[in-house]
């Protein structure tokens, strides 16, 4: 159980610690991203460590082998004529027995060391083959036995020239400086020959080439160092005026139409800038002219509408008079009375619409929220539509839920958005069923009118919202609409904080669904209804004459 709780813990830590690690790094990424100066600098900075790391292995390089190189032949020649000397050392001192050839390699060694530059180690060894041992080998340092390698002796045996290798020297403290080992033959009278080695060491080159690289690497973190702050300071005098036209152009588009940018010079920064003031300048007095003329229309709309009101009343009494009378005209005049009456009513409808969409555009339009069950506003919608889907002979199928759906919404503007959407489905509905459907969920609740009639293009949703839009100019309006029902339905909308949207597809129908909040001042994520219904493969499109009494589980709601 321990050990099962302990592993649980490091599960966790390292799960915490990855996703620390992530966010950091995401946070770096960012940061990076959001801003052109980092981006230029890093990138700056990235090449030029690169091409700098690059130059420099390669000077170091030339550098070490050159050291190199010009050390080995000086050594060579040096060791060339020390085996020369050993050599006529040799020749001329007539000794023949062992023992004074022993005392002469004895002191020819101290005097074959202190002529070499550096003081190289010196050994003498027999060379393989020989008569038997008259005379030991001789050597300054025994170490030097434990770098002469048998491949070294058979080449050195098998030639009569100096033959040389790179070694690692050891020194105290375990670390090991560089040399070379020069061996060549020599002939020992009443001896035989033997090999003459010498040990040169190269520490004083490796300290000269270190401190060389160490002068590279200074210079190299020095010029990235210049280079970083060069590109910042250029960078940042690229950057500082963007940033400032970025930050005017986003106050100016957050409608302080007055912002500017600051000119300074006559660069082409400086050029930029007067060119964006004067393009602010001339938006801001198209905008405003635009302004005063939307403020002047809807003024006339507004003061039209209500002087209208006083004629309209007027006219309203002496059409009832003639309405009234109708029975006692003739046909003709009796027909224009009918005819008067209808138009009254389809004006007053335009007029109030008309003052409606004045309210929104001058916004003041003011929405009374209280909490009501949707149910019966969305009940009350179809009752009002009942006797036009009658007359159309549409059948309207209304599914509602069991629990009450409450939400704070304004009821009446509920209600014209529901009986819009229904009187625009009955109207396109082609005789065939509208249905109905209302849903819920945490957040937000959601009305769905479908109609199976003629429906709609993908251009024609787009525009359907539009004020006084029709899909198709040739179409009769038998319900005397005004144009305006939809424009004020999405209004109603957003005035809830929530949306109105569209669907349709040509001889399939369309589909309008209206999502709201539950309560004022949730954020709409989804809505509980799917806009585009559901293809569902072996159900038959429904035809026009559709008898009700044979559809199945209908809602007491439901209306024929």
């Amino acid at each position: 159980m321990r050990s099962s709780a302990a592993l649980d813990r490091l599960r966790r830590a390292l799960r915490l610690g990855w996703l620390r690690t992530r966010r950091a790094v995401r946070g770096l990424v960012h940061w990076w991203r959001a801003s052109l100066q980092i981006r230029v600098v890093t990138s700056t900075l990235v090449v030029g460590t690169v091409a700098l790391l690059v130059l420099g292995g390669y000077l170091s390089g030339w550098i070490r082998d050159g050291l190199f190189d010009e050390r080995v032949n000086q050594l060579l020649a040096e060791s060339a004529r020390a085996a020369q000397q050993a050599q006529s050392s040799f020749n001329a001192a007539g000794t023949s027995t062992p023992a004074e050839v022993s005392a002469l390699m004895r002191e020819l060694l101290p005097r074959l060391q202190s002529t070499g530059s550096g003081a190289p180690e010196v050994a003498l060894r027999r060379s393989p083959g020989e008569s038997p041992v008259l005379v030991p080998d001789q050597v300054t340092e025994e170490s030097i036995n434990a770098l002469i390698t048998p491949e070294l002796r058979q080449a050195v045996g098998e030639s009569d020239k100096q033959r040389w290798m790179s070694v690692a020297i050891p020194q105290e403290g375990g670390s090991v400086d560089p040399g070379i080992l020069v061996g060549s033959v020599v002939n020992v009278p009443s001896a035989g020959q033997y090999e003459l080695y010498f040990l040169y060491s190269l520490e004083a080159e490796q300290r000269t080439l270190s401190f060389v690289q160490q002068v590279l690497a200074a210079a190299a973190a020095g010029l990235v160092i210049l280079i970083g702050g060069m590109t910042f300071l250029v960078t940042r005098q690229a950057v500082l005026p963007v940033r400032s036209a970025a930050r005017v152009a986003q106050r100016f588009a957050d409608g302080h139409l007055s912002e500017r940018i600051p000119v300074h010079g006559v660069d082409e920064m400086a050029t930029l800038a007067s060119s964006f003031n004067e393009m602010a300048g001339s938006l801001q007095d198209q905008i405003s002219r635009m302004e005063e003329m939307s403020r002047m229309q809807r003024r006339f709309v507004s003061d039209v509408s209500h002087e209208l009101r006083t004629p309209l009343t007027t006219i309203r009494m002496a059409a009832e008079v003639l309405h009234a009378a109708r029975s006692d005209l003739e046909a003709g005049p009796a027909r224009s009375a009918e005819l008067l009456a209808t138009q009254l009513d389809r004006f007053e409808d335009m007029l109030a619409d008309l003052l409606e969409i004045s309210r929104f555009d001058a916004g003041a339009a003011m929405l009374d929220a209280e909490s009501v069950d949707v149910r019966d506003v969305v009940t009350i919608a179809v009752e009002q539509a009942g006797p036009l889907a009658e007359r159309k002979s549409v059948w309207l199928h209304v599914e509602l839920p069991p629990e009450p759906v409450l939400a704070d919404v304004d009821p009446r503007r509920v209600e014209r958005v529901l009986r819009n959407l229904l009187i625009n489905a009955i109207e396109h509905a082609e005789a065939r069923p509208v249905e109905v459907q209302l849903a819920q969920d945490d957040r937000a609740l959601a009305v769905v009118v479908r109609d199976h009639g003629v429906g709609m293009t993908p251009d024609e949703v787009a525009h359907v919202f539009d004020r006084f839009w029709r899909a198709d100019p040739a179409r009769a309006r038998t319900t005397g609409g005004t144009g305006l029902g939809l424009a004020i339905s999405i209004e109603d909308a957003h005035l809830h904080g929530g949306r109105l949207e569209a669907w349709g597809r040509p001889g399939e129908g369309a589909v309008f669904r209206l999502t709201l909040p539950l309560r004022a001042g949730l954020t709409l994520e989804g809505s509980p209804l799917p806009l585009a219904p559901p293809r569902e493969a072996g159900v038959p499109r429904p035809s026009a004459g559709l008898d009700p009494a044979t559809l199945p589980d209908l809602d007491p709601l439901e209306t024929p």
